[in-house]
């Protein structure tokens, strides 16, 4: 996969705090704002996951009486 040159402004005690973890990882800075990015999606993935997840718990009853049990569907269409 390709590079992309993003080009941001930040004020300047925050531009040296990124070099300075940066440089306690021994990574370029560069790398240091992937991590950071690659980690917030991350977090964000899993955060809709779980939501996902909690709102299907939750909603699961009116669905089945709606739409019928998903399971039973599948079964029913592979006969």
């Amino acid at each position: 996969m390709g590079k992309k040159q993003l080009n941001v402004r930040v004020d300047e005690s925050t531009a040296e705090m990124a070099r300075e973890r940066a440089e306690a990882q021994g990574i370029s800075m560069n790398q240091y704002i992937e991590r950071l990015v690659q980690q917030d999606m991350g977090e964000t993935g899993r955060a809709f996951v779980d939501a996902a997840a909690q709102f299907m718990k939750e909603y699961e009853t009116a669905f089945v009486a709606e739409f019928g049990d998903a399971d039973e569907a599948a079964r029913g269409a592979r006969r």
